[in-house]
């Protein structure tokens, strides 16, 4: 399959640049405007040469023709082009190659079916078993406009279609758009389609493709222009940054409802705003300038819930899980507010964000949403007032599992059963110690509130001193238990998420070492990532989605937590690792991949469903760079430095990275000798 996209605009279709398949198609909106795109020549299917994504957004099929209906073998050579922008532009060029003139028939077959991407997606998850797949919409009907070259296909609700503007005249066949050809020897024939989704009513943005389609690639290098380049030293490092910033360009959507370009999740289900996902990808990225934080921020504020509603999950102060638009907002929701950590991991984000650029200003602004929101986490969060924050969802149709690990089958006891909700996610605890941490820092500098500052650092400290209570589990050399069921169980299974609770800081000092053997222990570390759940659970499954599988950024947040607690050999291991994965996925880490041991294949296993590009995986080079170098801010001196004190091995000897923004100034952080220097300009 080869996907092109740009923001939240994507298509999917097969090697030979056929929309064909039951979850391929165009999709913008969260909606599905092509399900059927197929090209033929001569009557038959043309045969492949050679294809391939050329950019993010546009990709190239080249191609030649069978020997249909008596037409020579490999007598037409076929270009075939496609760009993705507001709309899809399909280019396509045909050249006889022989000596003798042809005569031949194009058909382009075309069909929408309008269905929703959520709809899409589990139709694509239970091919396996037909009989759990939602049903999809059949095509709709088609209408034909000669004059204008026009082929209009409507919703039969009226409220939305896609319209096909051909360069040439045809003739509507069924559902095939066809061209009569007479090809002198060695004549070429070029046709071009713009195909244009529209909602409610036909937008004028979409009369420009031609012009989209010339200046996109100006706008993906002028991003990638202005954030940091990284130089020299070790090869497999420099090229997933790079790549990484290509598949973030790629993600960034461009809508005229958020001040600022933000990433989409993931590519293909997930091209929207996720609040974790979002909060996470922008802690990993504050390397390449915090503007990406700030219009987080701002877009998460705005989506702020600022009344109950059990539908959606959604409560005063709660930060948004996910957000849908087009007829996916009509058939599902176009809001859900079903997360436990989004709310915490937002107050996580605000404080560091203002850490790396002093902005009071912008810190004071955000002061009654993250009121709000830490409101929200002490009443609403905090379902039955023992100092935990737990989740269940308010009707069926919401997410069973509401932490990050999401999966219905992800909160698993060791011997393989099931936990009951309200679930207290353990590294939800360290979200919210740190989101008090941190929110007790602003409340001092910026708010000049005193009182609500040691009133959060007084909670801080008593829920560190409680959850290591309540979540510590003396066997098996010591570990935090995966979560708390109703009953205030500890669900003992060892997972990857110890090493959120690193980052976090939330981990009582004496228990920091046996956290770290743990997570680098042999049943959680396969030598390419830490495992989501340790070989030795009874649920425990290489390639199941959470219980098993290596995450890339949930890896790299454990090798922040352990270079945090000067564990920087270990994080150096952990980060090395992770970046060798990606070299074996084209430098392009995936969102997860399977967790068989490294001395059992010779190269990381793919996860036959994972999102790539994705937001968080794509982030996971760009924080590791970070966490390599020691690279922090210094809000008093107003300045970056490293907090690295050893020396560097020589892998990293000569990496240098230019253009790190802090402080409205650019930085150089360079790697000499072993040892790190950072300093102001390049």
């Amino acid at each position: 399959m080869i996907t092109i996209l740009e923001g939240s605009t994507f298509c999917i279709s097969d090697d030979r640049g056929d929309i064909a398949a039951e979850t391929s198609g165009f999709f913008a909106h969260d909606t599905r405007f092509l399900s059927r795109l197929v090209l033929r020549v001569g009557g038959a299917a043309p045969l492949l040469l050679s294809s391939g994504r050329v950019e993010h957004f546009k990709a190239a099929f080249y191609l030649r023709n069978g020997t249909a209906h008596g037409l020579p073998r490999d007598a037409v050579s076929i270009a075939r082009e496609r760009f993705v922008g507001t709309g899809m532009q399909e280019r396509l060029a045909l050249r006889n190659e022989s000596p003798e003139p042809l005569e031949l028939r194009v058909a382009l077959e075309t069909e929408s079916d309008f269905a929703d991407i959520i709809s899409v997606k589990h139709h694509d998850f239970s091919l396996g078993d037909p009989e759990l797949a939602l049903p999809l919409p059949p095509p709709a009907p088609a209408t034909h406009d000669e004059q204008r070259r026009q082929l209009s296909i409507v919703d039969p609700r009226g409220d939305l279609g896609t319209t096909l503007v051909y360069s040439k005249p045809g003739r509507l066949d069924g559902n095939a758009m066809t061209f009569e050809l007479t090809l002198e020897p060695h004549e070429r024939w070029e046709l071009s389609v713009d195909v244009r989704p529209w909602l409610d009513e036909e937008l004028e943005t979409f009369e420009h493709l031609d012009e989209e389609r010339e200046s996109a690639g100006d706008v993906a290098a002028a991003w990638t222009l202005r954030v940091p380049r990284v130089r020299g030293g070790w090869e497999n490092l420099r090229r997933s940054f790079d790549r990484s910033i290509g598949d973030l360009a790629a993600l960034r959507m461009r809508t005229g409802e958020y001040r600022r370009p933000l990433f989409a999740a993931g590519m293909p289900w997930f091209m929207t705003v996720f609040g974790r996902d979002t909060e996470i990808t922008s802690l990993q990225t504050l390397l390449l300038g915090p503007e990406i934080a700030v219009g987080a921020l701002e877009a998460l504020t705005e989506l702020q819930a600022q009344a109950e509603d059990p539908t959606i999950d959604a409560e005063p102060g709660k930060i948004v899980h996910e957000v849908r638009e087009g007829r996916c907002a009509e058939t599902w929701f176009p809001r859900y507010y079903g997360s436990i950590d989004s709310t915490p991991l937002y107050l996580v984000l605000l404080a560091e964000t203002w850490r790396w650029t002093d902005d009071a200003s912008f810190a004071q602004r955000l002061r009654e949403p993250a009121l709000l929101a830490l409101d929200w986490i002490d009443r609403y969060g905090d379902r039955d007032g023992d100092g935990f924050v737990e989740y269940s969802r308010k009707v069926d149709s919401g997410l069973a599992n509401q932490s990050w690990k999401d999966s219905g089958d992800s909160q698993r006891f060791q011997d393989g059963s099931f936990a009951e909700a309200p679930i207290a996610a353990v590294e939800v605890q360290g979200y919210v110690y740190d989101a008090k941490r941190g929110l007790a820092e602003l409340a001092r500098e910026v708010w000049r509130e005193p009182a609500l500052a040691e009133r959060l650092e007084r909670e801080a400290d008593t829920l560190r001193t409680r959850f290591d209570e309540a979540f510590w589990v003396d066997e098996r050399g010591g570990f935090y238990a995966l979560a708390l069921d109703g009953k205030k169980r500890r669900v003992d299974s060892r997972s990857s998420n110890m090493g959120h609770l690193l980052w976090s800081g939330i981990v009582a000092r004496e228990r920091v070492g046996a956290v770290v053997d743990q997570l680098l222990s042999e049943d959680l570390w396969t030598g390419w990532g830490i495992r989501t759940m340790a070989s030795d659970a009874a649920a425990f499954n290489p390639i199941s989605y959470h219980n098993g599988t290596v995450w890339p950024h949930d890896t790299a947040l454990a090798a922040w937590g352990l270079a945090r607690h000067g564990y920087v050999a270990e994080a150096r291991r952990v980060g090395r690792a992770l970046i060798e994965a990606a070299a074996h996925f084209d430098w392009s880490l995936p969102e997860v991949f399977a967790g068989y041991a490294r001395d059992e294949t010779p190269f990381p296993i793919a996860y036959p469903t994972a999102a790539r590009p994705q937001a968080w995986a794509a982030g996971t080079p760009i924080l590791l760079v970070r966490v390599l170098l020691g690279i922090e801010p210094d809000r008093e001196r107003q300045r970056l430095v490293s907090t690295v004190t050893d020396e560097l091995p020589s892998w990293l000897d000569g990496l240098r990275i230019e253009g790190i923004r802090a402080y409205g100034r650019t930085w150089t952080a360079a790697v000499e000798r072993g040892r790190v220097t950072i300093a102001e300009g390049v």
